[in-house]
């Protein structure tokens, strides 16, 4: 399917492996002009050469950082169209025993991240026809997770200030969206699996598999495309029916 991205520049954090990088390569095949930014340099710099993108060596809580990131942007492709915002997740913790200084790392990872890169990207979008904001979260903002209380109590207040963001936007074309993903495929989820699911891990999914990381990016395509310009202010959950909750 022609999606319609041709041309357009896309922000992908996150994109050396994983999630982000499943995201790049949906955009990248769509014909956007991707750059990618990622602490890991080799990794960031072989997929990114392999798909086409512009490598930014670089660090989500860092200011400095994120500033050089859409300098590169502008200065390879003359604006930003989209921005897909995502990174690593916190460490796997209890509620009980958190220390102030995991919790404010946290936040700084999550959700000042976030907010602080829209903020720089906003200009540019303003000025682009078809200005998309796309989240990468967690299916914990629609169902918490045991031991993963960093992510159950963070995450969801990058969705409360996406919905506010969307509703600020709205007025200028510029949509603003989420993806809740479920069991991915990924390292991460490997942590979790270090010998693989079990049959009972994949009966809790009904499509009984776990997901792609380029299914991900599919979908975050989409919401970039101008098929997807009258779907804003959402959370997408992508979890092969996993999350119970009825929104």
């Amino acid at each position: 399917m022609n999606l319609g991205l041709e041309e357009r520049t896309a922000i992908v954090c996150g994109a050396s492996a994983g999630i982000g990088l499943g995201v790049a390569e949906a955009l990248a095949e769509e014909g956007a002009n991707v750059v990618m930014l990622a602490r890991s340099q080799e990794p960031l710099e072989r997929e990114a050469a392999r798909i086409g993108g512009v490598a930014v060596v670089g660090d989500v809580t860092a200011a400095d950082d994120l500033e050089r990131l859409v300098a590169t942007a502008v200065d390879r492709f003359g604006g930003i169209d989209i921005l897909v915002n995502n990174s690593g997740g916190p460490p796997r913790t209890p509620a009980i025993g958190l220390t102030d200084e995991q919790v404010e790392a946290a936040v700084r990872l999550l959700l000042v991240s976030v907010v602080r890169l829209t903020g720089l990207c906003l200009p540019h979008l303003e000025r682009s026809t078809a200005g998309r904001v796309v989240n990468i979260t967690s299916s914990t903002v629609k169902e918490p997770v045991d031991n993963l209380a960093l992510s159950n109590a963070v995450r969801p207040g990058v969705i409360g200030w996406a919905k506010s963001l969307s509703r600020e936007l709205g007025p200028k074309g510029i949509t603003v969206n989420s993806i809740a993903p479920g069991r991915i495929d990924t390292e991460r989820i490997r942590e979790v699996y270090p010998d693989g699911p079990t049959e009972d891990d994949l009966l809790a999914i009904p499509l009984g598999r776990l997901g792609t990381t380029r299914e991900i990016g599919d979908v975050v395509a989409f919401l970039c495309s101008d098929r997807a310009s009258y779907v804003t202010g959402t959370v997408v959950a992508v979890d092969g029916g996993l999350v119970r909750g009825l929104l």
